[in-house]
């Protein structure tokens, strides 16, 4: 999405830059990622980068192209920032972030 305010000519669409330029074009790093959006979040055309739905498919699908470890949710049905989804989700989005790391 770009929400950036004033605009940076270095990042002229915000963080759409992500999906569209920063990730291809770096090297892989040793994170995992978890994205989430709604079916009803915002979508808005293309043209001015504030399409939440848009912006998730196209990141999950750099992610996936360059190796990374993350997991895509897509909730059906439900709104932006929907509290059901959350609370179904973020448990095991955490242990799943997490894997690994709590017992170091």
């Amino acid at each position: 999405m770009n929400q950036q305010s004033p605009l940076n000519p270095e990042s002229p669409h915000g963080a759409w830059e992500y999906h569209e330029h920063l990730l291809p074009q770096s090297e892989r790093k040793p994170l995992r990622v978890w994205l989430e959006v709604s079916e009803n979040d915002s979508k808005l055309n293309e043209a001015s980068f504030h399409n939440w739905v848009m912006a998730n498919q196209r990141m999950a699908a750099v992610l996936k192209a360059k190796g990374y470890a993350y997991r895509y949710v897509f909730a059906e049905a439900a709104g932006h920032t929907d509290g059901r989804v959350t609370w179904q989700t973020l448990p095991g989005a955490l242990e799943w972030l997490w894997q690994g790391f709590l017992n170091r």
